[in-house]
């Protein structure tokens, strides 16, 4: 039964008139072509001489001076006799009228003496004589005359026609002169878009409480202005990429019963000047019509970048004119009551602070990677809609995806799900989202790379050193498996549980490092020369070091002293904001401190030199091992986990599989 309420939806009309035109144009040719009923019968002279001329059948011929071609008119009673001729088409008596023939000649044909002599033997009163005329096309003239104009009459119409289209669309972005109209999609209660509500947003608790405050306020206004409060102008969502801040936004058109504007910040960029302003006036013209509304932009950095940084270089007016446009209209004379600005971007750090004041962003709002609870609660969301094996542990997958964003999860899940499906499964299994997480991590497993086994001896050693030194020192990160299967652009690969912590003391960093450089203390010890393979981990501890000394103070000779610039504006100068004196401290204190990282290493490594030994031939034997294996040899981990710290699991690190 169909629903009395329901208004029918209106089809588009696809019948252009545009075809009209064409149909025209095509009969006036077919016309033009086809006025006579039929063409005339191609012959040669031979033909015409010895019988049409001999026989006095021709009343006219025409020489066509200008084509080279004679034209033949015959008698009325001389038309049915050549009509039924084997050698031509039958003559059409639609063409009656003539001309019924014709032949060409060529250029110094003489056409007198050839007359006379083909009509020799006839009296002289029925002899003919031909008449010259120059005949010309004005149609295909005209036509190539009109030709250029009618192609941009044409086109005009079109260009036209789409501008009508559009123009009382209230922000349509075709036509030409609409270019300079709000690119923004509108969401409300009657789009039919599905909706995302705050149900579909795993973690961010903190975020939504913010969030779900606006909502309210924009539901129940009175609750906030009985009190004197005011709603706010605009929230600015900031977090790395993944974490949920478009989702969020998402999740705020779908929960409040108010018009909801989406648009990017490269929407307002255009090739053409003013265009980025005019955009920003006509959004906030359609947002003030349908008042109270939330209009969202997304990656607002693509127009918000602070002003005047590159003048004379590269400075771009047309985008800076677009961002004063933007700031006059959230919080400029103009009034835009009821209409609340979200913007999400990821870095804030470099973005104008005219536009994060107090008045236009009046609160910004932190959307961090998520802890393990709130991965917990990601996985919960994504896992709905797949087929996962009974007893799976959801809060096992949440403790092996430290560092993971709310995007990486879901593709953990996509990644598994396809897995299983390879390996013609029926449902997803542990072992198939462990595999994902270190598709994810480090790339498809190579095991045809073709590895020498000296080659793969060493990277053995390398990998065992990594292994061997970060289950041996204190608070280096805590092992979960090694392996010495190629993957992506490395040759072999140790997967950790990186702490999950709020700060990091100097002890730690540098236990980390020497961990990392344990590889290739491994390789020097074990046979007295280095490789390569060492290339990413030495980068790796070269940025640690220099982070420790340059931003966080860690060092004897500059201690306390930062030269980090947060707000990401080079506001301190346009070079190093130190002198080369100081450069030079601090290369030798960066030096310092990975040579003590090394020697740590190197000495770790010398006193469990069994244990090293040990784990580099299981790892040829098995090319996989796991924490479990490290306790056997190496013993247990003294250390207590972060995870212990926090009671999220018992005192045994090494509950993998």
């Amino acid at each position: 039964m169909s629903e009395p309420n329901r208004r029918p939806v209106p089809q588009k009309s696809r019948f252009n008139p545009y075809l009209i035109y064409l149909m025209i144009g095509i009969g006036l040719i077919i016309m033009w072509f086809s006025y006579s009923g039929g063409e005339p019968v191609q012959t040669d002279w031979k033909d015409v001489s010895t019988t049409m001329l001999a026989k006095g059948d021709v009343e006219r011929a025409v020489v066509i001076t200008n084509q080279n071609k004679v034209e033949l008119y015959l008698k009325k009673d001389a038309l049915t006799k050549y009509g039924n001729r084997e050698k031509g088409a039958k003559i059409n008596p639609n063409i009656a009228q003539g001309p019924q023939y014709y032949f060409n000649i060529s250029s110094n044909w003489d056409d007198q003496k050839m007359f006379s002599e083909a009509q020799a033997n006839l009296p002289e009163a029925e002899r003919i004589i031909p008449d010259y005329i120059e005949r010309n096309n004005y149609f295909l003239q005209a036509l190539s005359w009109l030709a250029f104009p009618i192609i941009l009459i044409v086109f005009w119409l079109f260009m036209m026609r789409s501008v009508s289209r559009n123009a009382g669309g209230g922000g349509g972005s075709g036509g030409i002169f609409n270019v300079g109209k709000s690119k923004a999609q509108l969401f409300d209660k009657d789009s039919a878009a599905k909706k995302v509500t705050f149900n579909d947003v795993a973690g961010l608790e903190e975020a939504k409480v913010e969030i779900m405050e606006i909502v309210d306020f924009l539901k129940n206004p009175q609750k906030y202005t009985n009190l004197g409060g005011k709603i706010p102008k605009g929230a600015l969502l900031v977090g790395p990429p993944g974490t949920g801040k478009t989702l969020l936004a998402k999740a705020v058109a779908g929960e409040a019963n108010v018009p909801f504007f989406s648009m990017s910040g490269s929407d307002f960029v255009e090739m053409f000047v003013g265009v980025g302003a005019s955009r920003v006036r006509d959004l906030f013209k359609q947002a003030k019509e349908k008042a109270p509304c939330i209009v969202f932009i997304d990656e607002i950095d693509a127009v918000g970048r602070a002003r005047g940084k590159n003048v004379g270089w590269s400075s771009n007016d047309e985008r800076e004119n677009t961002l004063n446009q933007l700031l006059t209209e959230m919080d400029g004379f103009g009034t835009n009551s009821g209409v609340i600005i979200l913007a999400a971007t990821n870095r804030a750090d470099i973005l104008d602070k005219a536009l994060l004041r107090a008045g236009r962003f009046d609160r910004q709002i932190q959307v961090d990677l998520p802890e393990l609870s709130e991965r917990l609660e990601i996985f919960k969301v994504h896992l709905r809609g797949i087929k996962i094996a009974s007893g799976l542990e959801i809060e096992f997958l949440a403790k092996q995806t430290p560092g993971f964003s709310g995007a990486d999860i879901a593709n953990v899940c996509n990644e598994a799900a396809l897995i299983a499906a390879r390996k013609n499964k029926t449902v997803v299994e542990r072992q198939d989202f462990l595999d994902a997480i270190d598709r994810i991590i480090a790339g498809l497993e190579k095991k045809s790379k073709i590895i020498s086994p000296e080659e793969k001896r060493t990277i053995a050693y390398h990998e065992a050193g990594h292994a061997t030194v970060s289950w041996l020192l204190e608070h280096a990160n805590p092992l979960l498996k090694v392996t010495i299967i190629p993957r992506g652009r490395s040759l072999g690969a140790a997967w950790y549980l990186p702490e999950e912590r709020q700060i990091t003391t100097t002890e730690q960093m540098l236990d980390e490092m020497a961990a990392t450089l344990g590889g290739r203390a491994s390789e020097e010890l074990t046979f007295n020369k280095i490789s390569t393979g060492a290339l990413s981990d030495l980068e790796k501890v070269t940025k640690q070091a220099y982070a420790m000394v340059a931003y966080f103070g860690m060092s004897d000779k500059l201690a306390n002293l930062s030269y980090y610039d947060s707000s990401g504006q080079s506001e301190m100068s346009f070079g190093k904001p130190y002198s080369e004196k100081t450069a030079e401290v601090l290369d030798q204190e960066v030096k310092a401190i990975i040579d003590g990282a090394y020697e740590r290493a190197k000495q770790v490594l010398s006193d469990h030199a069994d244990g090293l030994h040990q784990v580099a031939e299981l790892l040829l034997e098995k090319e996989i091992i796991f924490s479990e294996d490290l306790e056997r040899i190496l013993g247990r981990r003294v250390a207590q986990s972060r995870l212990e710290e926090l009671g999220f699991v018992k005192k045994d690190p090494t509950q993998v599989s």
